[in-house]
């Protein structure tokens, strides 16, 4: 599935007279209040600013990780106030490192929502190529609000997997654990965050910063397909890939990067985050 958008493809949508909605999910996991903070100082014009600490995440409780998925009916309501509709066509970005923007269009896809895309470079490759820049908090940029219609939804989990079908795969021929993390935390060298470092069993580390540019973020996101290929030749297309980090935001990085080349995976959303809340969820710390 083709889940990312070119700058000059999403500039095409905006000179057309689709019903197009632009989400701005820049954030920042150690300052809260840098997404909103960045959307007043420059934003793509006529974007609407996204939470995905408040908006895209529910509260933290003693499982699901540390940014569960919204609640789906609470996520339709943000959403229908914020004009999407199920002819929209919705377009998020970030700063470029598809973290933010990722995360919205897999939660779409949860709710049977597929029109959706995250903007390859994100706002540094708009800027680039010319594309309008506006400020403020953006009040009269979500007047599509006030369309008539709702947003039907149909719950898709097809590719998305909780902690107990994680342990039921562990060591599993059939089956490939991709962490998304940095290598030290995979090996339980540094742990920041979570209670318990380490990663879960039989996984394999594949940090997700490997898979893009961020140097060269004006020219898009990722690396060439060539190098993403070479990258991930060991994921054998025909098992189960199945794709976690921390708390289910950073491997949505990994997870488009498979789309470019054609890899299926799941993901698990909550994340080594989630795994280590369960006392019988084993970690490991060495190289697998």
């Amino acid at each position: 599935m083709n889940r990312i958008i070119t700058v000059p493809e999403l500039l095409k949508l905006k000179d057309s007279d689709k019903d197009l909605i632009i989400f701005d999910c820049r954030f920042d996991l150690m300052d809260k209040a840098y997404g909103l903070r960045s959307y007043k100082e420059g934003h793509i014009d006529g974007a609407i600013a996204l939470s995905v600490e408040t908006e895209l995440a529910d509260k933290v409780c003693e499982h699901g990780g540390r940014h569960p998925f919204k609640e789906i009916n609470s996520l339709v309501d943000i959403l229908e106030k914020k004009g999407v509709r199920n002819d929209s066509i919705v377009v998020a970005y970030d700063d470029g490192d598809m973290q933010g923007s990722a995360r919205l269009i897999f939660q779409l896809n949860n709710i049977g929502f597929y029109n959706a895309y995250a903007l390859d470079g994100g706002l540094i490759a708009y800027k680039s190529m010319g594309g309008k820049i506006e400020t403020g908090d953006g009040e009269n940029n979500n007047l599509k609000s006030s369309k008539s219609g709702s947003l039907n939804v149909k719950i898709d989990n097809s590719f998305i997997v909780d902690h107990e079908y994680v342990k039921s795969k562990l060591y599993d021929e059939n089956t490939i654990l991709v962490d998304s993390r940095s290598h030290p935390r995979y090996l339980g060298l540094e742990e920041p965050v979570d209670r318990i470092a380490g990663h879960i069993p039989s996984a394999k580390s594949y940090f997700f910063v490997d898979v893009v540019d961020l140097d060269n973020l004006a020219s898009g996101t990722y690396k060439s397909d060539d190098f993403l290929k070479e990258h991930f030749k060991d994921l054998d297309p025909n098992k189960e890939i199945i794709l976690y980090c921390g708390s289910g935001i950073s491997l949505m990085v990994n997870a488009l990067a498979l789309d470019k080349i054609k890899i299926p995976y799941k993901i698990y959303p909550g994340s080594y985050s989630d795994w280590v809340s369960y006392e019988d969820c084993k970690v490991e710390t060495i190289e697998e």
